[in-house]
């Protein structure tokens, strides 16, 4: 079974369990039946939540690992949550906190944060390290989209 995210109606705040290969996908509220939109925001992952979404996502995923003691981290951060924003339902943005997961930083080589990968279908399409911009990292899940 895979795992599945926990997100609240906008409507009526009923708790929807969405699994992690339809995070890109518009669904329905299990409260009031309103639409559940494709996720829009980043998806704090651990080792379980990551392996779900990274080995069941259909679209791109961009993976910020990071930490809350690193100022350029805390810089990029609302650039990432920008691309969360104007990438739903095109890709899944997934924040990685190497402090709590160093296990998945060592996976991929992070050797300083932050560190973006974009992954598609489990296989790394793109790595870099430091401050990137918003439209950068656009760029990079449109690039991992075409492929």
């Amino acid at each position: 079974m895979s795992e599945a995210i926990v997100r609240a109606c906008v409507h009526c705040g009923a708790k929807n369990r969405v699994p992690s290969q339809h995070l890109a996908d518009a669904g329905r509220c299990g409260g009031c039946k309103a639409e559940l939109p494709p996720i829009s925001e980043p998806v704090e992952a651990n080792g379980e939540i990551f392996a779900a979404i990274v080995g069941g996502a259909r679209v791109p995923v961009l993976v910020d690992f990071w930490a809350s003691w690193c100022p350029p981290c805390r810089m990029a951060a609302p650039f990432v949550k920008k691309v969360a924003a104007e990438m739903a339902g095109r890709a899944i943005v997934v924040k990685v906190d190497t402090e709590r997961h160093p296990e998945l930083a060592a996976a991929y080589d992070v050797r300083g944060i932050p560190n973006f990968v974009v992954l598609k279908r489990g296989q790394v399409v793109r790595q870099s390290a430091g401050v990137s911009t918003q439209k950068e990292m656009q760029r990079w899940l449109q690039d991992a989209e075409s492929r």
